[in-house]
């Protein structure tokens, strides 16, 4: 569906570069065609600024959104959850990084954390990369304690695991 959404704005390589700031965000564009964060505006001269674009823009990527319905109904709902992985070295946590061989194989998350559930280790969050939004996708696991050595070789020597990092 991402390639559908940056097809719409072909033409245009600063509208694709809002857009994809406003998924990667989770920033939405309200029916004043403004950027918000739930009930918070973001300013499109700050928006404009982050991306590198003109204001000009970002007014007309938000306008180009309200005027077909289907990118409307997705950018209305569009919303941000509170990532722990930057926290984590703040609240002693810890962010196992995986990285697989092919993201659209089935059952990557739930391998990987029954091998940390069945350790006994409390997981906080999972975030796992979309495909259709990032070229490396990676799925983060955020734990109360550090995993033990001979866990992250077993979750290593998973067959689809290309990579994991601690």
């Amino acid at each position: 569906m991402f390639e559908e959404i940056m097809e719409e704005f072909e033409g245009s390589p600063g509208q694709q570069s809002v857009i994809r700031f406003l998924l990667e965000r989770g920033f939405s564009v309200n029916e004043d065609g403004r950027v918000v964060s739930g009930g918070i505006e973001i300013p499109d001269t700050g928006v404009a600024r982050e991306v590198g674009v003109d204001r000009r823009v970002v007014d007309s990527t938000t306008d180009a959104i309200l005027a077909d319905e289907r990118l409307r109904r997705i950018f209305r709902n569009v919303s941000a959850i509170p990532s722990l992985m930057d926290l984590a070295p703040v609240l002693d946590l810890s962010v196992l990084t995986v990285w697989v061989e092919d993201e659209t194989e089935p059952g990557i998350v739930a391998e990987v954390t029954t091998h940390i559930a069945d350790r006994g280790i409390s997981i906080r969050q999972v975030i796992s990369e979309d495909p259709e939004f990032t070229t490396d996708p990676k799925l983060y696991v955020v734990t109360d304690e550090r995993l033990p050595g001979d866990l992250l070789v077993e979750i290593r020597d998973l067959p689809f695991v290309r990579r994991v990092e601690f």
